[in-house]
């Protein structure tokens, strides 16, 4: 029983001492995101704790060099007691930074209530801790040198005799583990020299990514349907996993594979903390915006995009199911509000906007071709605010303007580079822009980035020049903080906007 002990107790210093030596030799290395993302009843405490550099500081030298010092000490076998119960109270400490009440945010080990790996080891520690292996602790060398002297002056009992025996025993088993500990370490050091970083530990996974303590200043917001919205909204992409990729068929299996709920929760947590306080989603996707919302309390508002359900006699089924879903804005999705006026249904975008309205909520329609927005209006159909893709031409894969044509952006994709192919998304910007520059309600210009092809800085500034009220753009979570810093100077030095703000 002892020697399992033993074993186990190895096992977890190693776990603890690999952890601390990984971030101390990990340049810049930081608990701030860690911190950051918390939720539960004490993410306060632990949010408090990052807001300050001096605080994080400590917070990092504190962590940092008690895994190490805590790792040493298990492996070893000193001060036993004194290094688990403290091992414990750091692995407590870890475990309601992300409590496992359902969901936790860390990921990756299936679904967890209340017991995860953090419980478990946290658990073993206290074990040891009360376990006969008490090590090298102060009483323990007091006791030792005691039994030592009285066995030299021949007045030791035979049962302290043998205490002493087993004392040596143990001294000599604890030293063994001198050797293993230098195996471990230097297998971990060539790994290091081989690799440069450890990807299996998280604390060195690295990425171009801007810290929240590089933000230029808070992101500025107009109103909305009587909400306070960034003036950069976050793309619901990101959530659903559509990826336009032109040619590039992998392109979407490894945008699917890199956003996993962990990374869409982490990447929306950023985003709030760094101003964004919206996001435009796809109807599919309802149910994992209330889960996040749920586990993480945040106040994030959400517009969802409708369409028509044809297994449902309503046509107004996905209206209702948004609104008993707790979305705050409902908007008809643009390939939809396209297909209806290709199609002659007006009406039916006219009852959508409609029973939206009737039940209290602000009302969008969104559009990938201009016609469908100016068909609308000669009809008398105004929304609350238009969801319209905006960005200029000026890229290499955009295909010539001579072969584009309206309600062409409705997913078919040609093979022909001259004609549409998952490219352009706002085939008539001119048209674009004379139809915002007129219109009196709210525009989100969405696409800004013709899926990637033009830079931030240059669409954004495009999208807003040209009357967006607001833009939305989806993100990777390394992009949050560039984005939103490009956003801040774009509006600061806007000067080529001639539309008034209309939000």
């Amino acid at each position: 029983m002892k020697s399992i002990i033993t074993i186990i107790r190895i096992a977890v210093g190693w776990h603890f001492l690999y952890e601390g030596l990984v971030k101390l030799f990990s340049n810049n290395w930081s608990s701030e995101s860690y911190l950051s993302n918390t939720y539960g009843l004490f993410s306060g405490v632990y949010h408090w704790l990052a807001a300050s550099p001096e605080r994080l500081q400590v917070v990092d030298f504190l962590n940092i060099w008690g895994l190490i010092l805590i790792g040493v000490a298990l492996f070893v076998g000193i001060f036993i007691r004194m290094a688990s119960l403290s091992g414990f109270l750091l692995l407590v400490l870890y475990y309601f930074a992300y409590p496992p009440f359902g969901v936790s945010l860390l990921g990756g080990d299936g679904t967890l209530y209340i017991v995860d790996k953090i419980l478990i080891e946290a658990a073993v520690l206290l074990f040891i801790a009360f376990s006969r292996e008490k090590g090298y602790g102060p009483e323990n060398l007091f006791n030792l040198k005691h039994l030592r002297a009285a066995y030299r002056k021949e007045k030791t009992l035979p049962e302290e005799k043998e205490e002493l025996k087993r004392s040596r025993r143990e001294a000599v088993k604890n030293l063994l583990t001198l050797p293993l500990l230098g195996v471990f370490g230097w297998g971990a050091a060539r790994s290091r020299r081989l690799y440069d970083i450890d990807a299996s530990t998280g604390a060195t996974i690295r990425i171009n990514r801007v810290s929240l303590g590089e933000l230029k200043g808070e992101l500025p917001k107009g109103k909305l349907g009587g909400f306070e919205i960034s003036r950069l909204i976050m793309g619901g992409n990101l959530i659903g996993g559509w990826a336009h990729a032109r040619d590039l068929l992998y392109a979407g299996s490894l945008f699917k594979a890199y956003n996993t709920e962990k990374k869409i929760f982490e990447t929306l947590m950023l985003c709030e903390q760094a101003g964004i306080n919206a996001i435009n989603i796809g109807y599919p996707t309802m149910t994992v915006m209330q889960k996040y919302k749920k586990i993480t309390g945040s106040k994030i508002k959400v517009t969802v995009q409708v369409g028509i359900d044809r297994e449902h006699e309503d046509i107004y089924h996905n209206v209702t199911h948004a609104i008993d879903s707790g979305m705050d804005m409902i908007q008809l999705q643009g390939n939809w509000c396209d297909w209806l006026v290709r199609d002659g249904e007006q009406d039916v975008i006219a009852g959508i906007i409609d029973r939206i309205r009737s039940q209290g909520y602000p009302a969008g329609m969104g559009a990938h071709t201009v016609d469908s927005l100016i068909t609308c209006e000669e009809n008398g159909i105004i929304p609350d605010f238009y969801m319209k893709t905006m960005h200029h031409d000026n890229y290499w894969s955009a295909h010539p303007r001579e072969n584009r044509k309206a309600f062409e952006v409705d997913g078919a994709k040609s093979s022909d580079h001259n004609m549409f192919h998952d490219n352009c998304f706002c085939p008539f910007p001119d048209r674009t822009a004379a139809f915002v520059s007129r219109t009196k309600v709210p525009v989100i210009g969405f696409k800004v980035l013709a899926a990637g092809a033009i830079h931030p800085k240059d669409g954004f500034k495009w999208a807003f020049e040209n009357g967006a009220d607001f833009i939305c753009v989806g993100m990777f979570d390394f992009q949050v903080v560039d984005d939103v810093n490009i956003c801040i100077d774009t509006l600061a030095q806007l000067s080529g906007r001639k539309r008034e703000w209309f939000a």
